[in-house]
């Protein structure tokens, strides 16, 4: 956590490491490991309503906990930016982090693979090897996602290449 912004280490603190190291093959030990997940995810997004920085909402979309959906937004210049989120647990998780996808901003940006996932190798895969198995879905989304919009969403509006849902209407009634 060195090098870290005290914000960043104050919120990652909050948000309870995982000890079940479990995927999604492993049966009923899966389940104990997403009932952990859920029990951090619930933490973390309490925290950050408490704090008025509330910016996901996302459920599994199957019953096995293996593919999430949901939203993610970003506000700036007091307007607020929503995109769809979605992923699927990796087979070796949690060895492997999850591939964070915004689809709607796929080649909008070169920090963006195939199918709008977004690109974390450099920052956060190295974090992640470290940290596995403690760190979970809320981690990914604290030290993964949240810094990628922070960095990302701001260049993008500002350089047209996402436009905020109202101008996209008023533009299009004109």
């Amino acid at each position: 956590m060195e090098g870290w912004d005290p914000t960043t280490k104050s919120t990652l603190t909050q948000i309870p490491l995982l000890t079940v190291k479990a995927g999604p093959r492993d049966g009923a030990v899966w389940t104990q490991r997403l009932k952990e997940e859920y029990k951090a995810l619930i933490a973390y997004t309490s925290m950050n309503k408490s704090k008025d920085n509330d910016w996901f909402r996302i459920s599994a979309a199957n019953p096995e906990g293996t593919r999430w959906t949901g939203k993610c937004w970003y506000v700036h210049n007091l307007l607020k930016y929503e995109f769809d989120l979605q992923f699927d647990i990796p087979v070796t998780y949690p060895a492997t982090a999850p591939e964070l996808e915004l689809p709607q901003l796929d080649g909008k940006t070169h920090k963006m693979y195939r199918g709008g996932k977004i690109c974390l190798t450099v920052h956060f895969k190295p974090l992640w090897a470290k940290n596995s198995p403690r760190f979970g879905i809320a981690h990914a989304l604290c030290l993964g996602l949240a810094p990628w919009l922070a960095a990302e969403i701001p260049i993008l509006v500002d350089s047209g290449m996402i436009k905020h849902k109202d101008d996209v209407v008023s533009t299009s009634e004109s």
